[in-house]
């Protein structure tokens, strides 16, 4: 078999069903994801090791190829004919390759055209200040920066520096200087490439992921001295992401940290992709914009309380994730069912639900 076109095949068909990733693994079809769903392609013959192997080897250049064998796995993003391209992680499971490619498209979507609140307008008004958008993997946190980073790249006259592992989305330059920066591409590690970034005269500074304390450290001082930096974390709610980085530090930094945080964190996006009634997937978010009583709680380490802040600041721009699931079921967008899959406290959400 001619593994290449049938790859490419495969990849077509992606991007042809507006899925947002394909599995390749072995005793499966290949399996597209539509709408949060897992979708077999039975027109297909099931794989077996063999076929996996090819389609995998297929993927990868020789380089490639030689780090993957002797790491057993490996990210990297795929080129498709200049059409569309993928972010790829390849592994190993029970001794047989596998492969998750998450379909990335060529054309960057507005804050509108994404149906995301139009309170990010704001943010990518900002000259300074930390941003992070949050949430579980798969539920638009990337390309919902992409459609931040683009807005300020075509309003601005700024310089953008982005640190990924890989390049997802790529950016046109516009009114700005935007310069991508892959790890093990551009850059040997993502820990040299966040160290000289602030000698590279910066005004707008883009993490990938902040993966460790060493990373959040760095952003931390970057929106410190004068940088407006975007980043992402696998955190489910605010509240929780503010733990999570004060947590990510020996306990006897902690409160230095906490009072970093307070002084520059603007605001947090916690994101969910919802199933659409109509077909497709809506977001709901919960947006914290920090202000003095947030500020507080931070530094005295009181981010439990936050959630109650966001519920009663409304008038600046807050909105809890219940309230956002609410106001999508009133709509009609989404089902009930889905909205108490989603929230993370059902039981507030009927209650929001009978009052409204």
């Amino acid at each position: 078999m001619d593994y290449s076109k049938k790859l490419d095949e495969l990849l077509l068909t992606t991007a042809r069903q507006n899925a947002s990733d394909l599995h390749l693994a072995v005793g499966r079809y290949p399996t597209l994801r539509i709408d949060g769903a897992l979708v077999p392609l039975a027109k297909e013959s099931v794989l077996n090791p063999e076929a996996v192997q090819g389609l995998v080897l297929a993927l990868l250049t020789p380089e490639q190829k030689e780090k993957f064998l002797k790491e057993k796995e490996i990210d990297f993003t795929y080129a498709f004919e200049d059409k569309a391209r993928f972010r790829a992680n390849v592994y190993y499971q029970r001794g047989f390759m596998a492969a998750a490619l998450r379909f990335i498209p060529a054309q960057i979507k507005t804050i509108e055209e994404l149906s995301l609140p139009p309170m990010l307008h704001d943010f990518a008004k900002l000259s300074q200040g930390f941003i992070l958008l949050v949430g579980p993997a798969g539920h638009g946190k990337s390309t919902t920066l992409a459609a931040i980073i683009d807005e300020i790249n075509h309003s601005q006259t700024n310089h953008i520096i982005t640190v990924e592992d890989p390049v997802e989305y790529l950016f046109a330059q516009d009114k700005s200087i935007i310069s991508q920066r892959e790890v093990g591409l551009d850059t040997n590690d993502f820990h040299n490439a966040l160290r000289s970034v602030l000698r590279q005269d910066p005004d707008a500074i883009m993490i990938g992921e902040m993966r460790d304390a060493e990373s959040i450290a760095t952003a931390l001082t970057a929106a410190e001295t004068g940088h407006l930096v975007f980043s992402t974390l696998h955190t489910n709610s605010a509240a929780q992401t503010v733990d999570r980085i004060i947590d990510s530090f020996p306990a006897e930094q902690q409160s230095q940290i906490a009072s970093q945080v307070a002084a520059v964190l603007v605001g947090i996006v916690s994101e969910r992709l919802i199933p659409r009634t109509k077909g497709g997937r809506v977001p709901a978010c919960e947006i914290m914009i920090t202000n003095p009583a947030i500020r507080n709680l931070i530094r005295e380490r009181k981010a439990y309380q936050i959630d109650l802040v966001i519920e009663t600041s409304s008038k600046e721009g807050m909105i809890t994730l219940n309230h956002s699931l609410v106001n999508l079921v009133k709509k009609g967008e989404i089902t009930l069912e889905n909205a108490e899959m989603y929230s993370l406290n059902p039981g507030e959400l009927r209650i929001l639900l009978e009052r409204s």
